[in-house]
């Protein structure tokens, strides 16, 4: 299978352009299907404190046979763990639950603005990686003003921040903004609201010209938009095809629009990170 693009960040860390999400992948069949997805050519899995499943993607990822160099294994540090001394046991508390030698990539999962410590939160994965626990550490659902304030604060850049993408809501301003900092995006759901996405008209017709799926040409979309798309997928086939669609090749006009489903109630949920607190 052909390798996947990959999307360089500002301090040269390069990201895949499709990773396996693991969200509700859990226990031993969840272990298989990381193992699995590796297998096939997946080299960016992504996980989190709070999907209670660090164990089992770590697991999937010791029985690979993919050398350990080569997997991106990424987490998040949830919301109710950003004071300092709470921070800093829950990063190594992941690492130990995934059972690697340290974390590949490091998130912050929401900024929880109101409660207001995610400066704190930002530190301690400063500190992480400074000790070598983690080796890439960025965030994610953070607002530009949110991005500013840590970097001012610590001095140090996130190299990702994983928000929500997907027809929907494209988010063209935050991947501007990111653009121009050499901040990676990652789209977390990025079929958005699948069933009803994969039938609209435009998708269909520019799947049909491509021979493919519809879901592929989803992916394709945040491929030639440099975004990076962790869609979660459990069957052999289902990880196949989506590895697949990072090799297609949509037009400007194509992608234009796709982006032109764009909808000023695009969330899937009542997910405004300026309000939103995830414990």
């Amino acid at each position: 299978m052909t390798p996947a693009p990959v999307f360089t960040a500002h301090n040269g860390f390069e990201l895949p352009a499709v990773g396996l999400g693991t969200y509700r992948l859990d226990g031993a069949a969840g272990a298989e299907s990381v193992t699995a997805a590796l297998a096939l050519g997946y080299r960016l899995v992504d996980s989190a404190f709070n999907y209670e499943n660090e164990g089992a993607v770590g697991a999937g990822v010791r029985a690979s046979d993919v050398d350990r160099s080569e997997v991106i294994v990424t987490t998040k540090l949830p919301g109710r763990h950003h004071e300092t001394a709470k921070a800093r046991t829950s990063i190594e508390e992941s690492r130990f639950r995934l059972g690697l030698d340290a974390t590949d990539l490091h998130l912050i999962h929401w900024p929880n603005p109101i409660t207001g410590n995610y400066e704190q939160a930002w530190q301690a994965l400063v500190d992480a990686q400074q000790r070598g626990t983690v080796r890439q550490i960025g965030v994610s659902n953070f607002l530009p003003e949110h991005l500013e304030r840590i970097e001012a604060a610590s001095g140090v850049r996130p190299v990702v921040n994983q928000i929500e993408v997907h027809p929907y809501f494209p988010q063209e301003e935050a991947l501007a903004f990111h653009a121009e900092r050499g901040i990676l995006t990652e789209a977390w759901s990025p079929l958005g609201r699948a069933r009803e996405v994969v039938n609209e008209p435009v998708i269909v017709e520019i799947a049909r010209s491509h021979g493919i799926s519809p879901v592929q040409t989803i992916i394709a979309w945040h491929v030639a938009r440099g975004t990076v798309s962790i869609p979660k997928a459990s069957s052999p086939e289902h990880q196949r095809t989506n590895l697949e669609a990072a090799a297609v090749v949509l037009d400007a006009a194509e992608v234009d629009a796709i982006t032109g489903l764009g909808r000023p109630d695009g969330r899937l949920f009542d997910g405004d990170p300026s309000t939103h607190e995830e414990m």
